[in-house]
């Protein structure tokens, strides 16, 4: 069989850990899958999967062979789109990982709209708050919240936002605003986990003022924490963008401005490329002006 053949096989199967999911992917029977991978171990000399009733993984020498077999791949696919020319359509599957609210919200009508676009694109999104290694999971781009740690990542600017304390309106005219951060050891406050693990709240542009806040709720998702704030609950503290909305509609309002950390920015990052595919290039030049123009995400 073809070597690219039987490794993008390989590539399915390890990332789809099973013999199925792959097949399903490359719109192929299971017994072709389980052919391929059986005669690229045996080109090899080496046991590249292991195999049990209930999984998949790929072994040591596996794992090594996944890094360079996507490489291999990827080089291949970009070296004949750059030979097809700038014009030549775009194909071919975009794996993305962005933060959970944020892809909901921003991130995946873009990637709808760019797929009605683009009949011969696929994409897998993965929708997580954790920061991955693009790499090692097999991803060709990510949204990003934060200021960067240097790595060999491109990054593309695409706007900014802050964290900031909201409540509704119920509740401020219940309980008033509070006037500096040490009030909200005197206010009802809603936590959440899945914005950050710490008890600790940073104010003011360096983060130099701290408070240790004592939620009444806490709640591992932020839209959980979210419609508690709306109902009138407490004090919540999230990013701008995850309440744009309800601020815009007065569910919610905005205190502590005066207090409030410098803002974060966002960024498209992905690997560096030495040909860069016609379907990354235009993927990532599409999100980036859908996501510039939006009025929420900038500050």
């Amino acid at each position: 069989m073809d070597r690219f053949h039987l490794m993008a096989v390989f590539v399915a199967v390890a990332e789809e850990e099973g013999f199925a999911g792959a097949a399903r992917r490359l719109k192929l029977s299971p017994p072709a899958v389980t052919r391929a991978v059986a005669a690229l171990e045996e080109n090899l000399g080496v046991r590249l999967l292991n195999r049990t009733t209930r999984y998949v993984r790929v072994t040591e020498a596996g794992a090594r062979y996944l890094d360079d077999a996507r490489r291999i791949l990827a080089a291949v696919d970009e070296a004949e789109e750059a030979a097809a020319g700038g014009n030549a359509e775009p194909r071919g599957l975009i794996r993305l990982t962005a933060p959970v609210l944020f892809g909901r919200l921003y991130v995946m009508p873009s990637v709808l709209d760019f797929l009605r676009q683009h009949p011969l694109v696929e994409v897998s999104a993965q929708l997580r708050d954790n920061v991955v290694n693009l790499m090692e999971e097999g991803l060709d781009a990510a949204v990003r919240i934060g200021h960067l740690p240097d790595s060999s990542l491109r990054a593309v600017k695409v706007g900014e936002v802050r964290r900031l304390v909201c409540a509704a309106p119920d509740y401020l005219a219940r309980h008033g605003a509070p006037q500096a951060p040490e009030d909200l050891l005197s206010h009802t406050v809603i936590a959440s986990t899945a914005a950050s693990a710490s008890l600790e709240w940073k104010f003011g542009a360096d983060g130099e003022r701290r408070v240790r806040v004592r939620p009444r709720l806490t709640v591992s998702g932020n839209d959980v924490a979210i419609d508690a704030a709306q109902g009138g609950f407490g004090l919540i503290r999230v990013m701008s963008y995850q309440v744009a909305e309800a601020l815009a509609a007065g569910k919610l309002e905005r205190v502590l401005t005066a207090y409030e950390s410098a803002p974060l920015p966002i960024h498209i990052v992905h690997a560096e490329s030495r040909y860069g595919s016609t379907r990354m290039r235009r993927f990532i030049d599409f999100l980036a002006e859908r996501l510039r123009a939006d009025p929420r995400l900038t500050d």
